[in-house]
């Protein structure tokens, strides 16, 4: 696993000075990972839209569960895109064979994953996604002790499951978020909802989880709507309101 050649990909389109989607530079760079991939064909059709990330889900009980990858659909993937393991309350161990066995770039941790694992990872080169389930401001707060251990945090509506429940949390109360780690946002985001996350202004917001609400059925993107909404999010406007 390459540490510099990860972090050198990351850097070279990374929004500078924490600019968010509202600034023209800030929404050239701004993050698309589609996450919950499955199966070989879509996958190929997927990558082909570019996004920054695509994720692949290691738990066993997601209904978008992806052991056994079929390998060479992976080896399709351009190198620009990184993928990342979703894993729950998995041991280092077993964290890293998958990573090993499918030449993954990252892993997003979805359990309680101690800041130590987060750092371990870290070390081997690894991007590392830190999610966190939100329902109210104070959840924010477990957040600080992970400062420094992850590259992204990645907010996602508190349920009952471990991710991929469709629901949105209240947006508004990502203002109480006073971290310096950069975010992604997920839970619930659905084709309609490009001009609300058009409208979050908040300095560490980078990216988008994408997911349920893009599925034909469990693991099976729409691709057609998938492309439309990905447009709509990349179209940066310049300070005039122009199209760039």
């Amino acid at each position: 696993m390459n540490n510099e050649m990860n972090i050198q990909d990351e850097a070279n389109s990374f929004p500078p000075n924490g600019l968010g989607i509202n600034s023209p530079l800030g929404a050239r760079g701004f993050r698309i990972k589609i996450c919950g991939m499955k199966y070989p064909e879509n996958i190929k059709l997927v990558a082909g839209l570019q996004p920054n990330f695509m994720g692949f889900i290691f738990y066993p009980k997601s209904p978008r569960y992806a052991e056994p990858l079929n390998v060479d659909s992976l080896k399709s993937i351009p190198k620009s895109i990184k993928k990342i393991g979703v894993f729950v309350n998995e041991t280092e161990e077993n964290i890293l064979t998958t990573v090993y066995k499918y030449e993954l770039d990252g892993v997003q941790l979805h359990g309680v994953e101690l800041v130590e694992m987060c750092k371990e990872l870290r070390d081997t080169g690894l991007i590392v996604i830190k999610a966190f389930p939100i329902a109210e401001a104070y959840n924010f707060i477990v957040t600080k002790t992970y400062e420094g251990a992850c590259d992204y945090f990645l907010f996602d509506t508190k349920t009952e499951a471990f991710g991929g429940s469709g629901v949105k949390f209240d947006w508004s109360i990502l203002n109480e978020y006073k971290g310096e780690t950069p975010f992604l946002l997920s839970g619930g985001i659905a084709p309609d909802d490009g001009e609300a996350i058009l409208k979050i202004e908040h300095p560490k917001f980078v990216g988008i989880d994408l997911n349920s609400k893009f599925e034909l059925k469990p693991g099976e993107k729409n691709v057609e709507l998938l492309g439309e909404f990905i447009k709509e999010i990349k179209q940066p406007l310049t300070p005039k309101g122009k199209f760039n």
